[in-house]
């Protein structure tokens, strides 16, 4: 009789600006997800059944990762054994070069574990570049890692201030997308921390940029 398939949890990181996001799509699309990318690598592996990743956090076209995870399963053909962690790290960081997509991690889990499911809590990073009355002013390094709002300073007190709403459970259904397939998922959110703090920019001491602050 035929072992089951053996499922794993990835760990992964990405640069999204070349994506329409992380969730799978169609293929003939000009900007395709990291879970197609994903996937295609995975094959490359030569499983006897497809593979599918099952994502934790689901992120929108041009965000970047630094630590997305999944599940998958995979199948190998018979009198193959199942792939140790660090083998599957590195079969799917090669097969996924030259993409801006890493697999960090990999390790065996029961076959009841779910990536999405058994998540205890996502944490989210939003960047704003302060000082710039126009793109072309936005640093090199700073392109699509963050955005530069137009106007003058932030009131990060009355920020912080506000901010203190938000924590703990509510609806949060003005906050989100109107596409079908949000409707069809609870806007009851918990929100356990908030912090808003000024931080330097990327690489700020190894350039001089006077008129930008992160």
């Amino acid at each position: 009789m035929a072992a089951g398939p053996a499922r794993y949890l990835v760990f992964f990181q990405y640069f999204g600006t070349r994506y329409s996001g992380v969730m799978e799509t169609k293929s003939d699309q000009a900007l395709v997800g990291v879970q197609n990318y994903l996937e295609r690598a995975a094959e490359r592996l030569k499983p006897s059944a497809p593979i599918k990743f099952h994502i934790s956090s689901r992120t929108d076209a041009g965000v970047h990762a630094l630590a997305n995870a999944a599940h998958l399963d995979i199948q190998r053909a018979p009198g193959k054994a199942p792939f140790s962690g660090q083998q599957l790290l590195q079969g799917l960081n090669h097969h996924l070069r030259p993409e801006p997509i890493r697999i960090l991690s990999a390790q065996r889990v029961s076959s009841t574990f779910h990536a999405r499911f058994c998540a205890l809590s996502r944490t989210y990073i939003y960047r704003l570049l302060l000082g710039c009355a126009h793109h072309s002013q936005i640093p090199v390094f700073e392109r699509d890692l963050c955005w530069a709002p137009a106007g003058g300073p932030l009131d990060v007190a009355a920020m912080r201030e506000a901010a203190q709403f938000l924590l703990g459970t509510h609806d949060f259904s003005s906050f989100r997308s109107l596409h079908a397939e949000a409707a069809a998922q609870s806007p009851v959110r918990t929100l356990l921390q908030l912090q808003l703090q000024p931080a330097p920019g990327f690489l700020q001491q190894h350039y001089l940029h006077r008129d930008a602050a992160g």
